[in-house]
């Protein structure tokens, strides 16, 4: 059975920490378990991870706690800057809870992933983890919280922003101002309004600060450091192919690899908030293997070994060893891009070639018109996650489609799609946004990918320079028949913000003052090319 109980941690400062504990039937001790998070700590991230019960059944003391100012916890919120100090302050508490073996690990994601590696112990064995599992998550604010492509991330930036900000009102018992948030969020009008909700509600909160500042000037951004004694635990890293957190998983396993650390790597088939049945086996197994008394003679890896890295393939579901010669390997494939200037009228003109012929040929106008934008769907900054069908997408004037010959074999797609494209516009911004696609034999199922944007400000809009462009990280098998299509759009609203063409900062929809932009695409020496999903290092 079960016992739930709850306790305080006091820190330096004088701050009360609230946990709320999940101990095992018995005297133990047990290997401990922390979660450290901002949504309350009853909640214990269960949209994405058993209960904390179910780990306290397998024999773990787990503890989840509210993060300083955000549920029962006093002090105030200031979001990832808080979380080193207290951090190191909680793991050390957590080593000397009653019923402890004295060992801790540590998981969950987002926001309880960077919690795992924000910590200020340095090299003091106490207040690092023994092992650690950060799920969805990355050390820099700019390119893994806030933007991609020099664009914010609109609609799920603003979402989570206000989702923070709604917090704070029910702590400060401003039960008008939550239910205001609340109805935006529910009735879809938060991605015009949720500026000015931020502003009013949460007006020194990190999610308004991101959106305010320019992810182009990289001097404004915070990039956060993970101690190389923590980066060299054992780490098990967890990632989705639909999640916007994955380049920051990438960068996590390149980083600890630095730092002479061996992380295990578990990539699947998901979005930020749908696991298809979780993880919950495989991270039970992993702390069993770390954190069990005595440790298991099995739990470190031999001498030179390679971490384990499990792909799931979404087309099939099916798991895949990297590196494991009897599994698909990564293909060097490219394309070059071609049209006789129809590609934005007829979504079957425009041709991608292989890289083998002619470096791409012809000339595409698309004109943005901000009265009606393209719209942004699915991928992996959509609300609404994940592969989508977007057929009638590409059927519009200001969306170029280039498409491939029907494949002659099965075609497996493992790492990132880089498109290289001389671009100008008529205006001092604009935006690129470009979808990959696979699509049926009688050309009526177009279904999405891969997807991803770049944002170009007044120093790059006049000069037809080659632009790069990448997209979200895949693997997936198409199959024999199918066509592949590139899709190429000025804009990908809600996604990201839609560009007034002024040079001014993106910051919502379309408003009076937005300039119709027309982009040239000169296809001349134009690539897309599939690159490796992890570098030799």
């Amino acid at each position: 059975m079960v016992r739930t109980l709850d306790a305080t941690l006091q820190l330096a400062d004088g701050v009360l920490l609230e946990s709320r504990l999940w101990q095992p039937h018995g005297d133990g001790p047990w290997p401990v378990l922390v979660m450290r998070q901002p949504y309350g700590r009853a909640i214990a991230s269960i949209v994405t991870y058993a209960h904390p019960s179910w780990y306290a059944g397998h024999g773990f003391l787990v503890v989840v706690q509210d993060v300083r100012g955000r549920g029962a916890s006093e002090g105030h919120f200031d979001g990832f800057a808080q979380e080193a100090a207290d951090g190191a302050a909680t793991i050390r508490w957590a080593r000397a809870l009653a019923g402890s073996n004295g060992r801790v690990g540590t998981y969950g994601f987002s926001y309880q992933g960077l919690t795992q590696l924000l910590n200020s112990g340095g090299d003091d064995d106490a207040a690092l983890p023994d092992c650690l599992s950060p799920a969805m998550c990355g050390l820099d604010e700019r390119l893994h919280w806030a933007s991609e492509g020099g664009a914010h991330w609109w609609a799920l930036g603003l979402g989570w922003a206000l989702q923070l900000a709604a917090e704070g009102c029910r702590r400060r018992g401003d039960e008008a101002g939550w239910r205001q948030i609340r109805r935006s969020l529910q009735q879809g009008q938060f991605t015009d309004e949720g500026l000015a909700l931020l502003e009013r509600h949460d007006p020194t909160g990190m999610g308004l600060r991101w959106l305010r500042q320019d992810p182009s000037r990289l001097e404004d951004w915070t990039l956060h450091t993970a101690a190389p004694a923590l980066l060299r635990r054992p780490m098990l890293l967890i990632g989705g192919w639909h999640d916007p957190h994955l380049n920051g998983v990438l960068d996590l396993r390149a980083r600890a690899r630095a730092a002479g650390g061996s992380p295990e790597l578990v990539i699947g088939a998901w979005s930020h908030l749908d696991w298809n049945g979780g993880l919950d086996s495989t991270l039970l197994a992993f702390f069993r293997r770390h954190l069990q008394d005595p440790p298991s003679p099995s739990a470190a890896p031999p001498p030179n070994a390679e971490a384990p890295i499990r792909l799931q393939c979404c087309a099939t579901g099916t798991w895949h060893s990297a590196g494991d010669p009897s599994e698909p390997q990564e293909t060097a494939i490219a394309w070059s891009l071609h049209s006789g200037g129809l590609a934005a009228i007829r979504c079957d003109e425009g041709e991608l070639r292989p890289a083998q012929g002619p470096a791409g040929s012809g000339v595409v106008v698309l004109v943005h018109d901000p009265w009606r934008p393209a719209p942004g769907r699915g991928g992996h900054l959509g609300l609404v996650p994940g592969p989508v069908q977007r057929a009638d997408l590409d059927r519009r004037a200001d969306v170029a489609c280039f498409s491939t010959a029907p494949l002659e074999h099965d075609l497996w797609l493992l790492g990132t799609f880089r498109l290289q494209l001389r671009v100008s516009a008529d205006q001092p911004s604009f935006d690129l946004c470009a979808a990959l696609s696979e699509v049926s034999p009688d050309g009526q199922s177009v279904r999405q990918l891969s997807t991803g944007v770049a944002r170009y400000g007044p120093r790059e809009s006049a000069a037809a320079g080659y632009r790069s462009l990448a997209l979200q990280p895949l693997a997936t098998l198409v199959a024999a028949g199918q066509r592949l299509r590139m899709s190429l759009a000025a804009a990908a609203w809600p996604l990201i913000a839609v560009n007034p063409g002024d040079g001014s900062l993106p910051a919502g929809g379309s408003g009076p003052g937005h300039r119709v932009i027309s982009l040239t695409l000169d296809l001349h020496g134009s690539r897309l090319g599939l690159e490796p999903l992890i570098r030799a290092n």
